[in-house]
Protein backbone atom coordinates (compact mmCIF):
# COMPACT_ATOMS: atom_id res chain seq x y z
CA UNK A 1 0.00 0.00 0.00
CA UNK A 2 1.30 3.63 -1.08
CA UNK A 3 1.60 5.86 1.61
CA UNK A 4 1.94 10.04 1.00
CA UNK A 5 5.31 11.20 1.79
CA UNK A 6 6.07 13.36 4.53
CA UNK A 7 6.56 17.21 3.92
CA UNK A 8 9.87 18.60 4.03
CA UNK A 9 11.32 21.77 4.59
CA UNK A 10 14.98 21.61 5.40
CA UNK A 11 18.29 23.90 4.35
CA UNK A 12 21.08 22.08 1.99
CA UNK A 13 24.56 22.82 1.97
CA UNK A 14 25.05 25.52 0.35
CA UNK A 15 21.58 27.28 2.80
CA UNK A 16 19.01 26.91 0.03
CA UNK A 17 15.88 25.78 1.50
CA UNK A 18 14.48 22.39 -0.10
CA UNK A 19 11.04 21.25 0.38
CA UNK A 20 8.82 18.08 -0.92
CA UNK A 21 7.27 20.41 -3.52
CA UNK A 22 10.42 21.14 -5.12
CA UNK A 23 10.71 17.74 -6.52
CA UNK A 24 6.60 17.36 -7.58
CA UNK A 25 6.54 15.23 -10.80
CA UNK A 26 9.48 13.62 -10.53
CA UNK A 27 11.25 10.40 -8.91
CA UNK A 28 12.60 11.44 -5.75
CA UNK A 29 16.05 8.80 -3.82
CA UNK A 30 15.59 10.10 -0.37
CA UNK A 31 18.21 8.84 1.67
CA UNK A 32 19.06 9.27 5.49
CA UNK A 33 22.33 8.06 6.95
CA UNK A 34 23.83 8.90 9.97
CA UNK A 35 26.92 10.80 10.03
CA UNK A 36 29.20 12.88 7.09
CA UNK A 37 32.59 11.40 6.72
CA UNK A 38 32.04 8.30 8.46
CA UNK A 39 33.12 5.04 6.78
CA UNK A 40 30.05 3.52 5.72
CA UNK A 41 28.42 6.71 4.99
CA UNK A 42 30.75 8.28 2.68
CA UNK A 43 30.86 4.97 1.29
CA UNK A 44 26.94 5.12 0.81
CA UNK A 45 26.98 9.04 -0.04
CA UNK A 46 29.54 8.11 -2.79
CA UNK A 47 27.83 5.49 -4.42
CA UNK A 48 24.73 7.61 -5.09
CA UNK A 49 27.27 10.45 -6.42
CA UNK A 50 28.70 7.88 -8.98
CA UNK A 51 25.43 6.29 -10.36
CA UNK A 52 23.85 10.46 -10.11
CA UNK A 53 23.69 10.27 -14.36
CA UNK A 54 21.80 6.31 -14.40
CA UNK A 55 19.40 7.36 -11.62
CA UNK A 56 18.44 10.63 -13.07
CA UNK A 57 18.07 8.80 -17.12
CA UNK A 58 15.18 7.27 -14.72
CA UNK A 59 12.06 9.48 -15.12
CA UNK A 60 14.15 12.70 -14.17
CA UNK A 61 15.20 10.94 -10.65
CA UNK A 62 16.73 13.36 -8.19
CA UNK A 63 19.01 12.34 -5.36
CA UNK A 64 18.74 13.72 -1.79
CA UNK A 65 20.26 13.04 1.26
CA UNK A 66 19.36 13.87 4.92
CA UNK A 67 20.85 14.07 8.13
CA UNK A 68 21.43 16.16 11.36
CA UNK A 69 24.57 17.45 11.11
CA UNK A 70 25.02 21.12 10.23
CA UNK A 71 24.84 23.29 6.98
CA UNK A 72 28.90 23.65 7.42
CA UNK A 73 29.48 20.29 7.86
CA UNK A 74 27.10 18.95 4.79
CA UNK A 75 29.27 22.05 2.65
CA UNK A 76 32.88 20.68 3.82
CA UNK A 77 31.22 16.75 2.81
CA UNK A 78 30.08 17.73 0.01
CA UNK A 79 32.96 19.77 -1.43
CA UNK A 80 35.28 17.15 -0.47
CA UNK A 81 33.65 14.28 -2.01
CA UNK A 82 32.31 15.84 -4.97
CA UNK A 83 28.93 15.69 -4.46
CA UNK A 84 25.91 16.37 -7.08
CA UNK A 85 22.93 16.50 -5.07
CA UNK A 86 22.12 18.09 -1.81
CA UNK A 87 22.86 17.20 1.62
CA UNK A 88 19.60 18.26 3.83
CA UNK A 89 20.91 19.17 8.03
CA UNK A 90 17.77 18.20 9.84
CA UNK A 91 19.61 19.73 13.25
CA UNK A 92 15.90 18.44 15.38
CA UNK A 93 15.42 15.30 13.79
CA UNK A 94 11.70 16.38 13.11
CA UNK A 95 12.16 14.97 8.95
CA UNK A 96 13.78 11.96 10.49
CA UNK A 97 11.36 10.97 12.67
CA UNK A 98 8.47 11.84 10.05
CA UNK A 99 9.93 9.21 8.07
CA UNK A 100 10.74 6.50 10.34
CA UNK A 101 14.24 6.86 10.14
CA UNK A 102 15.24 7.97 13.48
CA UNK A 103 16.69 5.60 16.25
CA UNK A 104 15.41 5.03 19.42
CA UNK A 105 17.16 3.45 22.60
CA UNK A 106 20.88 4.31 22.00
CA UNK A 107 23.36 3.88 24.15
CA UNK A 108 25.42 6.97 25.31
CA UNK A 109 27.23 8.39 23.63
CA UNK A 110 25.90 7.35 20.51
CA UNK A 111 22.16 8.49 21.58
CA UNK A 112 23.15 11.78 19.59
CA UNK A 113 25.95 11.29 16.84
CA UNK A 114 24.41 7.77 15.52
CA UNK A 115 20.48 8.44 15.71
CA UNK A 116 19.82 8.13 12.30
CA UNK A 117 19.13 4.73 10.32
CA UNK A 118 20.50 4.29 7.58
CA UNK A 119 17.21 3.95 5.28
CA UNK A 120 16.18 5.07 1.65
CA UNK A 121 13.06 6.17 0.51
CA UNK A 122 12.05 5.72 -3.26
CA UNK A 123 8.84 8.97 -4.05
CA UNK A 124 7.01 8.59 -7.57
CA UNK A 125 5.97 11.83 -9.24
CA UNK A 126 2.92 11.82 -7.15
CA UNK A 127 4.42 12.50 -3.93
CA UNK A 128 4.11 8.70 -2.78
CA UNK A 129 6.32 6.11 -0.99
CA UNK A 130 6.72 3.71 -3.30
CA UNK A 131 9.29 1.48 -2.02
CA UNK A 132 11.49 2.05 1.40
CA UNK A 133 14.72 0.58 1.82
CA UNK A 134 15.61 0.05 5.59
CA UNK A 135 19.05 -0.10 7.02
CA UNK A 136 20.67 -0.64 3.62
CA UNK A 137 24.24 -2.34 2.77
CA UNK A 138 26.18 0.94 1.66
CA UNK A 139 27.88 -0.41 -1.02
CA UNK A 140 25.46 -2.07 -3.38
CA UNK A 141 22.42 0.10 -2.08
CA UNK A 142 22.81 2.38 -5.35
CA UNK A 143 22.59 -0.19 -7.47
CA UNK A 144 19.76 -1.55 -5.77
CA UNK A 145 17.60 1.76 -6.67
CA UNK A 146 18.28 1.67 -10.07
CA UNK A 147 17.10 -1.46 -10.79
CA UNK A 148 13.80 -1.03 -8.92
CA UNK A 149 13.55 2.81 -10.55
CA UNK A 150 14.04 0.73 -14.27
CA UNK A 151 11.17 -2.18 -12.74
CA UNK A 152 9.05 0.59 -11.42
CA UNK A 153 8.64 2.51 -14.31
CA UNK A 154 7.88 0.23 -16.60
CA UNK A 155 5.18 -0.62 -14.14
CA UNK A 156 4.31 3.26 -14.48
CA UNK A 157 4.43 3.56 -17.88
CA UNK A 158 2.19 0.46 -18.76
CA UNK A 159 -0.92 1.58 -16.45
CA UNK A 160 -0.47 4.68 -18.33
Amino acid sequence: MLRRAPNFSLPDQNGFIRSKKDYAGKWLVLFFYPKDRSLNCTRQVCAFRDESVIIGQFGNAEIVGVNHESIASHKSFATRKHLNFPLLSDEDYAVTKAYGAYKTNRPKPYDLIFSTRRNTYLIDPAGNIVKEYLSITPGRHAQEVISDLHELQKTTSKTV
